[in-house]
C-alpha cells in the first residue's frame, strides 16, 4: 500500500498536553492517538512498531535462556 493512502496522522507542532520526550513524539509521528483523558489509541503503525518490539525481546529471551518461553 503507498503511503500517501496509509492513515498516518501526523502533527507538525507539540502537543501542549504530551509532556514526555516518548510521548510527544509517538504523538507527533502518527503512532497513538488520544482518545480522552489518559485514554490512547493505537493507530495501525503505531501497533506494528509495537508488535515489532515484541518480537524482538521474546526472540531475546530465547538466545539468553536457550529455550522457548510460552507464547
Amino acid at each position: 500500500m503507498r503511503l500517501s493512502r496509509y492513515f498516518l496522522p501526523v502533527l507538525k507542532e507539540n502537543p501542549s498536553e504530551a509532556q514526555i520526550v516518548s510521548h510527544r513524539y509517538m504523538l507527533r509521528a502518527g503512532m497513538i492517538k488520544q482518545q480522552a483523558a489518559g485514554i490512547y489509541s493505537w493507530l495501525p503503525l503505531g501497533f506494528r512498531v509495537l508488535r515489532r518490539i515484541e518480537e524482538i525481546v521474546h526472540q531475546e529471551q530465547i538466545r539468553a535462556t536457550g529455550r522457548r518461553t510460552r507464547r
